[in-house]
């Protein structure tokens, strides 16, 4: 283990999601490192924070940086620095219809999503789908097996270059989301690295988690505790590896 301090910036918030949850888990997995040191926020709006940190990990859904805030994003990448991207970080979410309920993506934030290299565009009820290895001699994902989960599996438009490390498959309708046709035999990534200027994003969809009160102002109560790929031991490993890429310790 290194003996210098890192700095990580930990961004998790946003909407729809258990972010006390994911916050608590993935601080846990940073504090398995003495030496990474963490500044936590709810969105990029401190722009200062985000300069000084050595690497970021982002969990969020539909949070949008503006101007200064995506400079900012940019000026980290261009430094050479990585970013550890999970779950609903690429999400831009619009209600368009409540019955029968219609939800769209919309194209609002080009450039945040050319930095990362995708944008979320829809997915299908969370339900159990099998999920593939792309390059199974790649550091990232070696030893990883291919594995079953139970998750939002993300539909997504792709922008620049990627490294496919996780994959799966979908053909079908879904009907909850304005782009509801997905007919490619394409595969969907899952787990991915992507460059961007001097930097590098690595972006892991997995990941919904959802409780009690974080549907609110839809409704008063969701039904039930949703903790999806959470629950295995494997997407753990995942976010231990994209932790120690990240940060790069060895």
């Amino acid at each position: 283990m290194s003996g210098k301090r890192i700095d990580a910036g930990l961004i998790c918030g946003g909407k729809y999601h258990d972010f006390d949850f994911a916050r608590l888990e993935l601080l846990k997995l940073l504090y398995e490192h003495e030496c990474i040191r963490v500044r936590v926020a709810q969105d990029y709006r401190d722009v200062e924070a985000i300069e000084k940190v050595d690497f970021l990990i982002t969990y969020t859904c539909d949070v949008v940086p503006g101007d200064a805030e995506l400079h900012t994003l940019k000026k980290f990448l261009g430094a050479g620095k990585r970013w550890f991207a999970l779950h609903g970080t690429n999400s831009i979410i619009r209600w368009l219809s409540f019955d029968p309920l219609l939800v769209g993506a919309p194209r609002t934030a080009p450039d945040y999503m050319s930095m990362l290299g995708s944008q979320f565009i829809a997915h299908p009820p969370v339900g159990e789908f099998a999920v593939h290895v792309s390059d199974p001699k790649h550091p990232l994902v070696d030893g990883i097996e291919p594995f079953t989960t139970v998750d939002e599996l993300y539909l997504q438009e792709y922008h620049g270059e990627h490294k496919a490390l996780l994959h799966c498959y979908f053909k079908g309708d879904v009907p909850d989301f304005e782009e509801h046709d997905w007919q490619s035999e394409r595969p969907h990534l899952v787990f991915y690295l992507h460059p961007y200027a001097k930097g590098e994003v690595l972006y892991l969809t997995l990941g919904h988690c959802r409780g009690k009160y974080d549907m609110q102002p839809l409704m008063e109560e969701y039904p039930q505790i949703d903790r999806c790929s959470w629950e295995l031991p494997v997407y753990y490993e995942l976010l231990r590896r994209g932790i120690r890429w990240a940060s790069g310790i060895e």
